[in-house]
Parts: structure tokens; C-alpha cells; sequence
């Protein structure tokens, strides 16, 4: 039995969200009463967001799920700075026009799994350029900066670990840290926001948020941590030998994203069904239960479940399909992820190496030899043997095209044009 009284919070907790939270009473009886406003902060620093977002996404459908109101902030402004948070190196500054770009390639990932609009509990987006690009800089030291100590603002994470490995730390990045806190206090005062939300390496900067609104008179501000999820062998979630888990299509496929989440390990399907996943958890309970070659059945629903939250029902269905035609009958799925190269070279003779390369299954020349080796590379499903093999026309199927294969579950197209 939960320890909380408010469905919010409960919900939270049975699903695995919560890592870190202020005053837990207070925050439960404002939550009980449906009158928890809450943000989330999302920096524009790539067009898409990664599966490492999903998780506080979630916080914020779960929060609108039981009556209380969430807040999507843009990062317009703190974008122009740069979060050292977690990094070890300076991120790049971008031009205002690529943050743009980026802030609206991501906006429509929200409406995915949270409602917008005026009602009560209705999300919210801001932006925080609106108020950060207008501030003047000496009344911005007068009024907000005086209320930090740098003493205690070199005890951060972000700030310590650079200078104990001696990175360099710029003065802009410096600086964000007072950014953030200060739009805890400015959305208070817009929106009536009394709940941040974050992930666990935000703990610091929240709390001097809720630090800052006490000394310049706001209501009684909160902070809720999730996470930061490794998987069970201990690998970053969201991140592949590929790179980062896209949450838009048009930088991950629909097949390759459902892949993803079907690769989950053994241990981890259960909390990733709780996490990423509406199902309810009796249902969770059930799929975990399953033992042996069947918790790949409960995989199949994960993926497809998760796949469903951010890339619709029908796009996950088709994926799910490709999959079984792929690995269960054997066939050449057309919907695989698919690279076209001119049929004038294959009629010459492609060499396989480079096309491996070519379409993202291995990184280099080198490595297709050594998984040419291993038995891990085959074309139309055939094992490569020779890795001075080349492609030509001859070797397109009856779908026209050619399959090329790395292990068991990769797979990429090969489309003549």
C-alpha cells in the first residue's frame, strides 16, 4: 500500500519514478486536492528528443492523468547558454536560428502523451526566452544573483566535477544554473508553477530554485526527481552502439525504434513496462511472471506498447509485423529500414564491406571483417565467407532489393534507384 495519499504521487511510486522529493506531505495534500502545477525543462540542443526524455514526459502525463496541471517549458533562452550538467566538456554553442528549428522539431513529441489547451488541468507550454533574453544584466545581478553564494555554487556537481578533473568550465555555463532557478521563480508568478520535475542530476539546481523563490517571496515551491536509468548490466538508457534512441521518426525508424525496446534485457522488462508503458499493473504483473523463452513474449509488448506512446498504434503494429515476418517466417519484410544506392553500382559491383558501412550496421571496415570472422554478417541471409565479396544486380531478390543482415536482429534493405 502506498505511503501517499494522492493518486499522483501513488502512481508514481508503484511505477518506479520517484528518486528524490521535498517536503513529500506537503506535496501530496496539494497533489490530493488536484492542485499541483508542474514543469519540466527541455533544452533545444538537437531536433529531436531521446528516449532518456521519456521518462519525466511520463511524470508529466501522469501528472495531468490525476487532475493537476503540467507545464512544457521550451529552452529558448537556456539553450543559448548550455547545461553543464553530466557533461565533461563545453557543449557547442548553437545559432539562435538552429534553436529555433530544433524547439519546433520537438514540440509535437508532447502531444503525444499530454493534452494542451485552457482547461484546468490542461498542459501549458512556455518558453523561456520570453523572460531570459529580456533581462537586464545589471538588474539581474542586483536582484536575482546576490542570492547566490559562490561558494556553494562550486560544491555543485556540474561545477566540482570539472574542476576536480581540471575541464575547463566557461563562465556562460556558469551561469546557467542561476538561469534555471530563475525560471522556477518567473513561472511561479506566470502559471502559479509550485513543482519541478527533473531528472536526478537536476536535484541541485531545482532545490536553489526552490532556494531563490523563498528569498524573493514566491509560494511554497517542490522539487521531484526521477531516475537517471542504467540498464541491468549497467549500460546509460537511450544509448546504442549507434548513438542515441531518437524520438522522432525522421531520425529513427519506426522498426529500429520497436527494435530497441525489444532488445531490453531479461531483467529490466518489468520496470520498463511500469516506466514506459499506460498498462495497468496487474497486467505488468502478469507479463513478468513469465519465465524462459516466454519473456520474449513480454518483450514483444513492451515494444510495441512503447513504440504505440510515441510513434502511434499503427506505425507500432506495422513494426511489430515486420518483426515477426523477419525473424518468425524468415521473409524479406519491404518496410525493414532501407538505403538506396544507384543500380549503376551494383551493375559494376559493390564491395560488401563498404555497403555494410554504408548502412549503419557496422562502423567500419575493419569491424565487418571481424564480425565476417564470427559468422555475424549474411546477405540474404546467407553467411558472408569471403569479405572480398562484392554485390551486383544478381543478387537482388524477387522483391528487388537485398538483405543485409548482422546477427539475428538487424537488418538494413539494399535498394537499387
Amino acid at each position: 500500500m502506498s505511503a501517499y495519499k494522492s493518486d499522483f504521487l501513488s502512481i508514481l511510486e508503484s511505477r518506479g519514478f520517484i528518486h528524490q522529493l521535498s517536503d513529500a506531505a506537503g506535496l501530496d495534500a496539494l497533489a490530493a486536492k488536484g492542485e499541483v502545477t508542474a514543469y519540466v525543462g527541455y533544452d533545444c540542443t538537437a531536433s529531436s528528443l531521446h528516449v532518456g526524455h521519456l521518462l519525466s514526459i511520463m511524470m508529466l502525463h501522469w501528472l495531468q492523468h490525476t487532475g493537476n496541471k503540467p507545464i512544457v517549458l521550451m529552452g529558448g533562452g537556456t539553450t543559448r547558454v548550455g547545461d553543464p550538467s553530466g557533461r565533461d566538456e563545453t557543449r557547442k554553442l548553437l545559432t539562435y536560428d538552429q534553436i529555433d528549428a530544433n524547439k519546433e522539431s520537438i514540440k509535437g513529441t508532447f502531444t503525444k502523451l499530454v493534452r494542451f489547451g485552457d482547461g484546468k488541468s490542461d498542459a501549458a507550454m512556455a518558453d523561456n526566452a520570453e523572460w531570459l533574453t529580456t533581462l537586464n544584466y545589471i538588474e539581474m545581478l542586483r536582484d536575482v544573483g546576490r542570492h547566490f553564494s559562490i561558494n556553494r555554487m562550486l560544491t555543485m556537481d556540474s561545477v566540482r566535477m570539472r574542476l576536480e578533473r581540471e575541464q575547463e568550465l566557461s563562465f556562460i555555463e556558469f551561469n546557467y544554473m542561476i538561469l534555471q532557478s530563475y525560471d522556477f521563480v518567473e513561472l511561479s508568478r506566470r502559471y502559479k508553477c509550485n513543482l519541478q520535475m527533473g531528472g536526478s542530476d537536476q536535484w541541485g539546481n531545482i532545490v536553489n530554485g526552490i532556494d531563490l523563490g523563498r528569498r524573493m517571496g514566491t509560494h511554497q515551491l517542490y522539487a521531484l526527481t526521477c531516475p537517471l536509468l542504467t540498464t541491468a548490466s549497467g549500460a546509460k538508457m537511450g544509448k546504442t552502439a549507434a548513438g542515441a534512441v531518437w524520438l522522432n521518426a525522421d531520425l529513427l525508424s519506426d522498426y529500429d525504434y520497436w527494435q530497441f525496446w525489444r532488445n531490453t534485457e531479461d531483467a529490466d522488462v518489468e520496470r520498463f513496462l511500469k516506466l514506459f508503458t499506460l498498462l495497468p499493473l496487474d497486467e505488468i504483473a502478469k507479463l513478468a511472471a513469465l519465465k524462459g523463452q516466454d519473456i520474449n513474449e513480454a518483450k514483444k509488448v513492451l515494444a510495441t506498447e512503447a513504440t504505440a506512446l510515441i510513434r502511434g498504434r499503427e506505425a507500432a503494429d506495422a513494426a511489430s509485423e515486420t518483426a515477426r515476418k523477419t525473424f518468425e517466417e524468415g521473409a524479406i519484410a519491404t518496410n525493414l529500414p532501407t538505403l538506396e544506392i544507384s543500380r549503376g553500382e551494383l551493375e559494376e559491383g559493390a564491395a560488401v564491406l563498404g555497403l555494410f558501412v554504408k548502412a549503419g550496421l557496422v562502423a567500419s571496415n575493419g569491424e565487418a571483417r571481424r564480425q565476417i570472422k564470427g559468422g555475424g554478417l549474411r546477405v540474404n541471409d546467407t553467411p558472408i565467407t569471403d569479405e572480398k565479396m562484392v554485390l551486383k544486380t544478381g543478387d537482388l531478390t524477387s522483391e528487388g532489393v537485398i538483405k543485409l543482415s548482422m546477427g539475428r536482429k538487424k537488418h538494413v534493405l539494399l535498394k537499387p534507384v
